[in-house]
């Protein structure tokens, strides 16, 4: 017999979301708007997880290149058929979404995967867009 997914009798940890999201934060490098607008300055390539969707409808961090977070491992694992060039294992990447939580997962995804220097960007597109900061428009798909 199952109980919420569960076997009744079984106890299974369950952590939240925002556990997950803690506990990631906790083993990656959390910039703030001032330290992303230097990492950008010094060539940092700057990833945006975010939805098509959700770029179309409120702007981006010129230049940010976008990657779906479905697709960030398999874009990224450099002996992967669906490789992408601009990640390579040692390069300075900065991942960021909306407010801060898929970017957290991802950046400890590519650790994981053996890249060395990653971080996210803690307040995320909308603590960017809160800030001032500069944001450009995306024609829709």
């Amino acid at each position: 017999m199952r109980l919420n997914g569960q076997r009744k009798g079984s106890i299974v940890p369950r952590k939240t979301v925002m556990q997950l999201v803690a506990e990631a934060k906790g083993q990656i490098e959390n910039l703030s708007n001032d330290e992303l607008a230097a990492e950008i300055e010094n060539g940092a390539l700057l990833v945006d997880i975010r939805e098509q969707n959700e770029r179309e409808q409120l702007g981006v961090i010129p230049g940010a290149m976008h990657v779906p977070r479905g697709l960030l491992e398999f874009w990224a694992e450099p002996e992967g058929p669906m490789h992408r060039d601009e990640f390579e294992l040692d390069r300075r990447i900065v991942l960021h979404c909306a407010t801060g939580g898929r970017s957290a997962l991802a950046a400890v995804a590519l650790k994981e995967m053996g890249f060395t220097d990653v971080a996210h960007h803690e307040p995320g597109f909308n603590g960017w867009d809160a800030d001032g900061r500069p944001v450009e428009d995306v024609e829709p798909v």
